[in-house]
């Protein structure tokens, strides 16, 4: 079994050199992968939903 990864929006921003408030617009414009919601007022993202992204804006590009 194969456990999933999860990043909040502090690592992504981090990761993609943003704000906050620009992962959750990414969200809601573009085809940024929603979040998954583990609890209550804890929403994350799978680390494999994030690199499959990834790769397809490096073959889009």
């Amino acid at each position: 079994m194969k456990l999933s990864i999860f990043l909040s929006d502090k690592e992504l921003a981090e990761r993609f050199g943003i704000t906050r408030q620009s992962i959750w617009r990414w969200v809601q414009t573009t085809d940024f992968p929603a979040p998954v919601k583990l609890s209550p007022g804890c929403s994350r993202w799978r680390l494999a939903d994030i690199e499959n992204w990834e790769k397809s804006k490096a073959s889009a590009a």
